[in-house]
């Protein structure tokens, strides 16, 4: 029989060594790794690929949530959190399960169940780790920092860092002083979850920091060009230069 190859992710010693414990009398069961923080779970779950991953939710560094927006293995979700019952219920139905802290072991076997239940149906369980990284996203309030991907490398944008951000077909550039960062997501996202006190998008194509503005210039007569003090020049829409006149009150 094929063993379920899982790893643990939580950055409590005694949560894992919880799990461990439960686990250890279920010999269908490989534990191929332990991680304290959604950094090393990304880099993990992307080269080991796990089948299942048992992942806590509020960890340092990276949230769980955040972390299913970065990796590229969808293996099957049992969370382990102290999440309150209301927020449980809204993603409980896109994950094979959750454990609320403390859990017994009585609770535990009832999740494993779900997991054996679950392991043949590799469609399901993609399209249910899709509708649950959807329903993180669209059910967030605002935006404090954007979790990017890059190469072997994870980074943390915090808001306030944020020159501007350009579409790109299904992406999204994020341009800060550091550098620019590609995000699979889009502008209606950012536009709907950056706090509109300093962000605005100006054009169907650029959501800019309302801080780097430097002043803007007529470019045609049905547009505009931002300059910010960065230096770059950013389009703006008739649309999007009404809603500067607005804001800005100019």
């Amino acid at each position: 029989m094929k063993k379920i190859r899982t790893l643990i992710v939580d950055d409590e010693t005694l949560a894992r060594e919880l799990i461990r414990n439960y686990l250890s009398v279920y010999p269908e069961i490989e534990i191929i790794g332990e991680c304290e923080n959604g950094f090393e779970a990304a880099r993990d779950i992307n080269e080991l690929k796990p089948d299942l991953v048992f992942l806590d939710i509020q960890m340092p560094k990276i949230t769980g949530f955040e972390l299913l927006e970065i990796i590229d293995h969808q293996p099957l979700i049992v969370f382990t959190t102290a999440y309150n019952q209301y927020a449980i219920r809204a993603f409980e139905m896109n994950a094979v399960d959750y454990l609320l802290k403390p859990f017994s072991k009585d609770r535990f076997q009832d999740a494993l169940k779900k997991v054996e239940s679950r392991l043949n149906e590799k469609d399901r369980n993609n399209k249910e780790l899709n509708a649950l990284k959807n329903f993180h996203q669209e059910n967030r309030e605002t935006l404090e920092r954007i979790v990017v991907k890059s190469g072997h490398k994870i980074h943390v944008i915090t808001c306030d860092k944020i020159h501007y951000l350009e579409a790109q077909d299904d992406y999204v550039m994020i341009y800060t002083a550091e550098g620019k960062y590609l995000k699979q997501s889009t502008m209606k996202y950012f536009e709907e979850h950056l706090d509109g006190r300093q962000f605005l998008r100006v054009h169907r194509s650029y959501i800019v920091h309302m801080d780097r503005i430097e002043r803007i210039e007529p470019y045609t007569r049905e547009s505009y060009l931002l300059f910010l003090k960065t230096g770059e020049k950013i389009p703006v829409s008739k649309t999007g230069y009404d809603k500067l006149k607005e804001v800005l009150k100019f």
